[in-house]
């Protein structure tokens, strides 16, 4: 069995300055991931794409892109100038990706978008940089003078939303845990949406997020992942139902209240208390949405997720290791996740896979 090595991004990085940005990003480079990806969330991060324009003049070969914009916060003709300048500075490496904003827009006191809105973002966002001319509701159809070819990539999880994705982006990015059995069900509907919409269902490109809790200490590996775990269920509770696991605590809701856990299990400023509160969950609950552990560990569950997806007729472009807890910024030095996670696990996760 032949087995696609994907290109392994991170989603964490030093955005306290641009200078500061751009230095992390090129550090990562150098330290030997492949991908590096920013949320676009104004209220909590500098620009989005004053940073990337930062980055892209100090790296070389780092593919580089927002993961994830939405079409609420900016309008999607502005996105797709803004990711055009981007890939003029960084040709043939930087993607977009695309979701219906939570952070971003609910800071803003806005909601997020509909399926239905994010859909026509996408078709608008890839004729604009196609150079296409569209009818916008204006005098005139819009058109962007510098046009660029830039995958346009969906984030997403729920049925519908991986539907859509498949009739019409790049690629889909995954957060669905790791346990194969709810990749499977999430890529069987993207392939499904890509057939209704006549395209080749292999022809979209599959990426996930896997949180990451790189934590020694395996007991508060434990109890964070257990967090994970219950960050999944308050969201997207269908993923623990396609297991067949219970949820035999209180309604997420009440847990977060009473034991004072903001803004959810995912986020909390203190994963070990709220992993805590849900120490009801099994750790076979935990291990299946996320990995944890300490390297050795981690590498064996990459590995043995990217083979088992692969038995399933599975390749992921990209394996985006999100980090468990967030790491400082900056985070500095050799014990760093930065640097030590391509060190200690991919490069041993390729070693094993080629």
């Amino acid at each position: 069995m032949t087995v696609h090595i994907p290109k392994f991004g991170l989603n964490r990085h030093d955005t306290s300055s641009v200078s500061g940005y751009a230095t992390d990003i090129s550090r990562a480079e150098n330290n030997g991931w492949d991908a590096a990806f920013l949320p676009d969330s104004q209220l909590r991060r500098r620009d989005t794409y004053v940073l990337l324009a930062a980055a892209s003049l100090a790296t070389e070969k780092i593919v580089l892109g927002p993961l994830l914009v939405n079409p609420i916060t900016r309008h999607p003709s502005v996105t797709a100038s803004s990711i055009a300048t981007i890939a003029e500075l960084a040709p043939g490496r930087t993607i977009l990706g695309c979701g219906i904003g939570d952070t971003a827009v609910r800071l803003a006191g806005l909601k997020p978008a509909t399926v239905r809105e994010l859909e026509l973002s996408i078709h608008l966002m890839k004729s604009l940089l196609n150079g296409e001319s569209v009818e916008v509701g204006s005098p005139r159809p819009a058109r962007l003078p510098f046009p660029q070819d830039v995958p346009v990539w969906i984030a997403a999880g729920g049925s519908r939303t991986l539907e859509m994705a498949g009739s019409c982006a790049d690629g889909v990015f995954i957060r669905v845990g790791t346990n194969v059995e709810n990749i499977r069900i999430s890529v069987e509907k993207i392939r499904k949406g890509a057939r209704n919409a006549g395209r080749d269902p292999l022809s979209v490109k599959i990426g996930a997020v896997f949180h990451t809790v790189f934590v020694e200490d395996l007991e508060q590996a434990l109890l964070m992942g257990k967090s994970m775990a219950a960050g999944y269920y308050e969201y997207s509770p269908m993923l623990m139902d396609n297991l067949e696991m219970e949820w035999e605590g209180a309604h997420p809701d009440s847990i977060k209240e009473s034991a004072g856990i903001w803004p959810d299990f995912h986020h909390s400023t203190d994963l070990l208390s709220s992993g805590t509160a849900v120490d009801f969950l099994t750790e076979d609950q935990a291990r299946s949405f996320c990995f944890m552990g300490n390297s050795q560990m981690i590498t064996s569950q990459v590995v043995s997720l990217i083979k088992n997806s692969t038995s399933l007729g599975i390749d992921f472009e990209y394996v985006v290791l999100h980090p468990i807890p967030n790491p400082p910024a900056p985070d500095p030095g050799s014990r760093s996740y930065l640097e030590r996670v391509p060190a200690e696990i991919i490069s041993e996760v390729k070693s094993i896979l080629e």
